[in-house]
């Protein structure tokens, strides 16, 4: 594939990080009211607030580009570095069909949706970070740093697979992911499988920089380089663009891919890294805050015809 990416699919894409951008918001804050059909309301909140927002968005974008690429390639694997995330990634397995395949009550429907924001992070419900329990997860939780070596191993011995790799730039200034990044000199070559590892370049970690975000473009570029990868730049909002770059053959890419951290919502950088608005339940501009915001994405649309997202 190659130049100018099919218009349906570009709105596809958009529309599928739109509709999984909401659900992560949902999934954090609502016990009811899933689809905003009626006021928001204080009863509507959770009590505890419990998971992270700020990397969603980036896990959003780089789920819905590498699914819809690789969409008729039954050995793709998507590996999840910061399972911190786990909102994105859950939205994503619920409407794949993924997650009804070990929980049927996640349906891909309105009672699924209710379903999945209700019990995320919640008494006998779903945890707050991916787990084993999880479709697909070979990381636990959000120990990072673990994510390129086991997607290494998961390709070891298998020619057939693919498998891409999300991984932090906080996680990868962790020594087991930046040690991580020798074994292409180890475990590249015909008898296992191929490796795409995504620097997800959102800027910060927890409450700071992270130090991939203060090198300069060259500097970061000319590091991957050293560990024999090509590097590839990536602005997240431009999906035709994204398209376009997974479909250039480039021999041993590594994919760094630029979000801002907490796109979309009402904070930025480190503020938006868990709860970005801490107290709608008790405070009603908080609560008008997370409103606009849910609104922002008008799920009502989306929600029309679901089997328009399904890549």
């Amino acid at each position: 594939m190659s130049g100018r990416i099919d218009v349906k699919t570009i709105e596809k894409i958009k529309r599928r990080i739109r509709f999984c951008d909401y659900l992560s918001v949902a999934q954090l804050y609502l016990k009811s009211n899933f689809l905003l059909e009626h006021p928001l309301n204080a009863d509507d909140i959770k009590p505890r607030l419990l998971g992270h927002w700020g990397t969603c968005h980036g896990i959003n974008v780089a789920y819905a580009n590498f699914k819809s690429y690789f969409k008729d390639d039954p050995n793709f694997s998507f590996v999840l570095g910061p399972g911190h995330g786990f909102p994105a990634l859950q939205a994503n397995l619920l409407v794949d069909g993924e997650l009804a395949k070990v929980d049927p009550m996640a349906t891909v429907d309105r009672s699924g949706i209710a379903y999945i924001c209700k019990h995320f992070s919640w008494p006998d419900g779903f945890p707050s970070h991916a787990s084993p329990y999880t479709p697909g997860i070979i990381t636990e939780g959000g120990e990072l740093g673990y994510a390129l070596a086991n997607a290494y191993g998961l390709n070891l011995g298998h020619p057939e697979k693919t498998t891409a790799v999300l991984i932090g730039d906080g996680e990868l200034e962790t020594a087991t992911a930046i040690d991580s990044l020798n074994l292409r000199n180890l475990l590249s070559g015909s008898k296992n499988g191929k490796i795409l590892p995504i620097l997800h370049l959102n800027g910060y970690k927890i409450s700071a920089p992270s130090i991939y975000a203060r090198k300069s473009e060259r500097e970061l570029n000319e590091m991957i380089r050293g560990f024999g990868f090509n590097p590839v730049m990536i602005d997240g909002e431009d999906t035709e663009s994204f398209q376009i770059k997974l479909s250039e053959n480039i021999e041993d890419p590594f994919y760094i891919l630029k979000t801002e951290k907490g796109f979309g919502g009402p904070n930025r950088h480190h503020e938006a890294h868990q709860i970005p608005i801490k107290d709608p339940k008790n405070k009603a501009e908080e609560l008008s805050a997370l409103e606009d915001w849910l609104k922002s994405y008008n799920v009502t649309d989306l929600v029309k015809n679901l089997e328009d997202i399904k890549l």
